[in-house]
Formats: structure tokens, sequence, C-alpha cells
């Protein structure tokens, strides 16, 4: 029984070092199962996004979109700003002095980014547009529903490979968020626009399965979609 106990003591002390050793040498990073860090794991899991009024703090600041997702990696949560219980979470982390929020609406895959936070109350910015500032690394983060019209309006733009989708997204997306609606159930659903060349395109997206699901395309011609 001693030598049990002596073998248990040995891999408690171990179990410490190697805790210690993670958690200051490599900043808990390895480790997905601290609370900390699955929050913000949930966070880079959605697609961050800044208002236009943020953006332009942005500017004025100096502080680039690289900066904001370095927030995520070495800022610290404060928990007892944050507002954790609502509908539409939010989450104040700080770095260098400085207090920034990330917005976790429900059932929705974009989290909104504010700087300079000085107010406790917080909502995702319902009016006006965003812009994306940072994707999961997923090249097939884009998914499109497979009914007749989706199918057709596809067929119009020639847009099948949804790789193709997620780059113009990427090159010229934004959000409009006076369109979205993040209350409708079960889904949030946010309008997201971006051009083809000189085409203007504005699809219907919601979150599914960690995929952001288009359900439906809307530029110039794509009625004729509704008549067939």
């Amino acid at each position: 029984m001693n030598k049990i106990i002596k073998r248990l003591k040995y891999y408690g002390i171990g179990f410490g070092f190697g805790l210690i050793f993670v958690v200051f040498f490599f900043q808990n990073r390895g480790c997905s199962w601290l609370p900390g860090n699955r929050v913000k794991n949930s966070i880079l899991d959605r697609v961050l996004v800044v208002s236009e009024a943020t953006s332009q703090k942005m500017v004025t600041a100096n502080i680039s979109n690289e900066q904001l997702v370095e927030v995520l990696n070495d800022g610290d949560i404060l928990y007892s700003e944050s507002d954790t219980k609502a509908e539409s979470k939010f989450y104040l982390i700080e770095k260098d002095g400085k207090k920034y929020a990330f917005t976790l609406p429900q059932e929705s895959f974009i989290s909104e980014v504010f700087i300079d936070v000085k107010s406790k109350k917080l909502k995702t910015t319902s009016e006006g547009y965003g812009h994306f500032i940072h994707f999961p690394l997923d090249s097939t983060l884009i998914y499109v529903d497979t009914g007749a019209v989706v199918t057709c309006q596809q067929g119009m733009l020639n847009l099948f490979n949804t790789k193709d989708i997620l780059k113009l997204v990427k090159e010229s997306g934004r959000i409009n968020f006076g369109d979205s609606d993040l209350e409708q159930k079960p889904k949030a659903e946010h309008t997201v626009e971006f051009k083809q060349g000189s085409l203007d395109i504005s699809t219907k997206m919601i979150w599914y399965k960690n995929k952001l699901n288009i359900t439906s395309f809307e530029f110039e011609g794509s009625d004729d979609c509704l008549k067939k």
C-alpha cells in the first residue's frame, strides 16, 4: 500500500510540473480544455467581423486585423466584465492594458469585435455593414442548399465550386447588419454580399454544422429561376 501511495505522489508531482510547464511556457495554447481557451476557440470557430464604426476606430488607433486575432491568443478574459448568460453573449478580453469585446450571438456564425470598450452593455450591430477580418481555417466553409431554385441561380453564376464562393466572400464580402435577423429561429440568418466581377450578389446564410450555409442568392436576373 505504501508503494502505491508513493507512486501516486510521484505521479501527482510530475503532473503538476507538467501542467506548469504547459501553462507558462506554451501560454495555454495546447490546453484546449482550459475554460479560457474553450471560449477563445469558440470565438475562432466563428467568422470575425467589425462594423464600419469599429473599422474607423481601428484606423485611428492603428490596429490591424492581425492584431485583433492576436488578442485571442495572448489576451486575458475578464469574466466579471463579460456577459456570459445573455442570449447574445460577449466576452471582454484585455491585452496590453486595452479592452476588446467579442460577441457570440446564439446560433450565429459571426463574432463581432469591438475595440476600446468602456461599457458593459454591448449588442451585435443592427444597422449598416460589417467587414470580415478572419475566417476559420476550413477550405470547405461554404455549403449551398441543393434546392432547384438555388441550383438554378448557381448555374446562372457558374459558381458550383464552393471554394470559389468562399474566395469571393473573402475578397469582397461584407455583412449587411440591417438585413440580417439574429432572432430568427431556429437559426440566426445573415445577409452576406459580395462581388463577382462587376456583378453584385447578395446571399442569405445560416450556420449549420459549422458551415456557412447559403439558402438563397439574389442578383440581377436571379428571379428568372423562380419562374421555372
